[in-house]
């Protein structure tokens, strides 16, 4: 579940964004990749999103490819795209198990572009794009992450129509700056921690409660913000061995208490959602 179709968006009605994406991603395709907009809405005010709201997040979606208009039974609704279908498959692995490390063996994945001056917007996604992926930016024009980000680098300068722009490569840090050093000049390794511990902070007492058990309602709304608010941090983490982490690398805790909240909040969560769609 890719958070790649709201990073490139500005203020404004971002927050609804997410949580209609993560609503997608781990609601809609358990439900059969459609999803009615009346039963939708009705489950989304639980989260303080309005009909209009949804609706224009919807809107939005349909409009990149992600959505189609499709009744069944008489029942207005969406359905997800094949596009959208790819993008939520390349983030499962991350979102729902954590990046797990990465073998330096293979070697890094190399990024460099030169996009002109009248690109500058497409120019300005792709760093953004790069960075949200786990890249690390080591000069200008000029960002690295372990070489199995490839074929996400390759997809993204597809996505962007920046092919004839930039150049990728994979090979082997041999020799020049120390390796450690390079890793902590380029990436905000820091920040990305922070934002574990912040996940934990935030969560650890909800683990408590719903383990005591919650009612279904509490617990969709519960499972969606956990979800919405873990999905953006694995990817972030460009995923080093943990040699090259500070000893204190919070991101085994904070993935511990995500996959503890998944446990505890999902069968009850889709339980609910699905008394929200046509029999």
């Amino acid at each position: 579940m890719s958070p790649e179709v709201e990073e490139r968006r500005d203020g404004g009605g971002r927050a609804s964004r997410t949580v209609v994406v993560t609503f997608l991603g781990a609601v809609v395709r358990r439900m059969g990749g459609w999803l009615p907009i009346g039963g939708s809405i009705d489950l989304l005010a639980a989260l303080d999103l309005d009909g209009p709201t949804v609706r224009t997040a919807v809107f939005r979606l349909k409009k990149r490819g992600w959505l189609d208009p499709e009744s069944r039974g008489g029942v207005r609704g969406y359905a997800l795209t094949p596009l959208a279908a790819d993008s939520f498959a390349r983030g499962d692995e991350i979102i729902w198990h954590a990046r797990q490390p990465a073998a330096l063996t293979d070697g890094w994945c190399i990024v460099n572009f030169s996009v002109p001056e009248s690109m500058r917007s497409r120019r300005q996604q792709l760093r953004s794009h790069l960075s949200s992926l786990g890249f690390g930016n080591v000069g200008t024009a000029t960002w690295i992450a372990p070489a199995r980000m490839l074929p996400a680098a390759q997809a993204a300068i597809t996505e962007l129509d920046l092919v004839g722009h930039s150049a990728v490569f994979v090979g082997d840090h041999v020799a020049g700056q120390d390796l450690a050093t390079l890793i902590r000049e380029s990436w905000d390794l820091a920040g990305i921690d922070q934002r574990y511990r912040e996940f934990v902070a935030e969560h650890a007492d909800t683990l408590a409660v719903v383990e005591g058990g919650v009612d279904p309602a509490t617990a969709f709304a519960t499972y969606l913000q956990v979800v919405d608010a873990w999905r953006r941090l694995p990817y972030r983490d460009p995923g080093l061995p943990r040699t090259l982490l500070p000893d204190d690398w919070a991101g085994p805790r904070a993935a511990a208490v995500f996959e503890q909240l998944v446990q505890a909040l999902e069968g009850r969560a889709l339980a609910h959602a699905a008394g929200h769609w046509p029999a």
